[in-house]
């Protein structure tokens, strides 16, 4: 009787160290993330570790849909335990991939969503106003500048060259296949886009005029950005980028030479949402992973991400009254709450075959 006590609390101690994180025990976390998050989490991972001393944040930067294709084709040289993507479609898209590879239950967790943004169009000011008067943006307006080649043709300056149009990498970044999605909805007045409605002559002419009017398109929403600010007017025009980038990096532009942010109606709304991979962690890390969630919800971390643009998930935080964020700049065209319609971003199927589209023209 007194074996079998005895081998029974010995099976239990054991239990309890197996998952029970050790006192002094460092765990380290990589964490892939969007580069629009890039600047935000790199502030908010110095706190958290002063908070959490034991828990070490390794961030990786890749664009949204390389995060997807990297994870499902094993092409990272570390192990992920946190990916936070720019859109929730793309979590989706994540675990269908997985599943169907044979991973019954690809993540420990059910996703979360910790920041949200829209997608809008940036202009220098002087040739926005060409381009969209009255400062409505317009996709018709738009695919013109890009028939017509330069500005001259539309209106604008001589002086001002050809016409150059910034979006990202539709297989690599969310934001350039959010923006092909909005395109084609306009191009065949449509609410929402069946799969077969992208089999359209129309679309697949539309795909082929931007994929030869726009040079090397980025990977990452960030990097183009970046790119339109060093590059200037006479080397990118109009750019189709996230609000919450748009906001943040606007102060680094000269301020005689701004841009203007316009919000295509309709528009699309992106949740950056983080889910805890279920690939061989510990215990100990899959609890790390959600105090480190559970941190980004928190209000000072929501406010955090306000300041660089981003909109809070948390509902109860009023951007009117925080001190020190774009939101207080009075930015050329900024609006706290636009009068567009905003929509949800296009299910993985849609977006999967808008990349079938592109990649085909």
């Amino acid at each position: 009787m007194n074996k079998k006590i005895i081998s029974s609390a010995l099976i239990t101690i054991s239990t309890i160290i197996a998952y029970a994180p050790l006192p002094n025990q460092n765990r380290t976390l990589n964490v892939v993330i969007g580069s629009e998050l890039q600047e935000p989490l790199a502030e908010i991972e110095q706190t958290f570790e002063q908070n959490y001393p034991n828990i070490q944040i390794n961030l990786k930067i890749q664009g949204s849909q390389d995060i997807v294709n990297n994870i499902v084709n094993q092409k990272n040289d570390f192990q992920p335990a946190i990916v936070i993507p720019a859109s929730d479609e793309l979590i989706s898209e994540l675990e269908t991939r997985l599943r169907a590879i044979g991973q019954e239950k690809p993540f420990y967790n059910n996703p979360q969503p910790i920041a949200k943004t829209l997608l809008v169009a940036i202009a220098w000011q002087e040739r926005g106003n060409i381009l969209f008067p009255n400062n409505q943006f317009n996709w018709e307006q738009l695919e013109q500048a890009l028939i017509s080649k330069n500005w001259q043709d539309i209106g604008g300056n001589n002086n001002w060259g050809s016409f150059d149009l910034l979006m990202t990498d539709p297989t690599r970044s969310n934001s350039g296949q959010l923006t092909l999605n909005l395109w084609a909805e306009n191009k065949l007045n449509q609410n929402n886009l069946a799969i077969n409605n992208l089999a359209n002559t129309e679309v697949e002419q539309l795909f082929s005029l931007l994929k030869n009017s726009v040079y090397q398109p980025p990977r990452s929403t960030d990097i183009l950005l970046q790119e339109f600010i060093v590059r200037g007017e006479n080397d990118a025009d109009v750019g189709l980028v996230y609000e919450s980038i748009a906001l943040y990096r606007w102060s680094q532009t000269n301020q005689n030479k701004v841009y203007q942010i316009y919000y295509p109606n309709p528009t699309t709304e992106t949740f950056s949402t983080a889910v805890i991979m279920n690939n061989n962690l510990s215990k100990s890390e899959q609890q790390s992973a959600e105090k480190f969630i559970d941190y980004l919800l928190a209000e000072n971390q929501q406010i955090t991400l306000a300041k660089y643009g981003f909109r809070p998930i948390n509902n109860n935080i009023n951007l009117t009254i925080i001190n020190d964020t774009p939101w207080s700049n009075n930015i050329l065209g900024m609006e706290i709450n636009p009068p567009v319609e905003i929509k949800p971003s296009p299910s993985p199927e849609i977006i999967n075959e808008i990349q079938k589209v592109w990649l085909r023209n």
